[in-house]
């Protein structure tokens, strides 16, 4: 599907499927209770007969879960004036020890942005004494980024808040089943060529 037909695939569902949660979910060994997407597979078939919509079936459930997961992460991080995009930055230096110390081209190829929203971002984070940039003691053409006290204190409990709301946004499925959705879904990153 490409990005424009991903666009009015999402856009022409009906927003309230956004209102569920994941943890909500039940477990049972039959199939669940159709869904907006069921329904709107049948309006294909019957429409256009000559096409098959069954891959929308998968990626329309992973394109609504993860509008629904971005949301969810977006609100627990805004407790802590955080985007997702600063708590990905200020998170990987807080796992490269206490300070960080990583240059920005390090930064940019931990957390996948654009060098230009990389600088944006950095700026914002050290006008907010987050973090602060500084040379390194080896050599001295080099940027060093380093957590600030505050940027640490910060990072540290923005994570217990994100690891909480991804336990909360997991679905209610035994632990066998997880482990497997998780490597299917490994499997299919590494079929993009994406690191799992």
């Amino acid at each position: 599907m490409n990005l424009t037909l991903g666009s009015l695939f999402v856009k022409n569902l009906d927003s309230k499927i956004l209102g569920f949660k994941l943890s909500d979910m039940e477990t049972t060994d039959a199939r669940p209770a159709s869904d907006v997407l069921d329904d709107l597979l049948a309006a294909w078939r019957e429409s256009r007969p000559d096409l098959d919509p069954s891959p929308l079936g998968v990626v329309g459930r992973v394109i609504i879960l993860a509008r629904h997961l971005e949301q969810s992460v977006c609100a627990a991080l805004d407790k802590h004036g955080l985007t997702l995009g600063q708590f990905d930055i200020l998170a990987t230096l807080r796992r490269h020890g206490p300070k960080g110390r990583l240059t920005p081209s390090e930064l940019l190829g931990s957390v996948m942005l654009s060098s230009g929203g990389m600088t944006a971002r950095l700026d914002k984070l050290e006008e907010a004494a987050l973090i602060t940039r500084g040379t390194d003691a080896d050599d001295r053409r080099k940027v060093v980024i380093e957590l600030t006290a505050k940027g640490k204190r910060l990072i540290d409990a923005a994570t217990v808040t994100r690891f909480d709301e991804a336990r909360a946004s997991l679905p209610k499925l035994p632990p066998a089943e997880l482990e497997a959705l998780e490597g299917l879904l490994r499997k299919w990153l590494a079929s993009l060529g994406e690191p799992a």
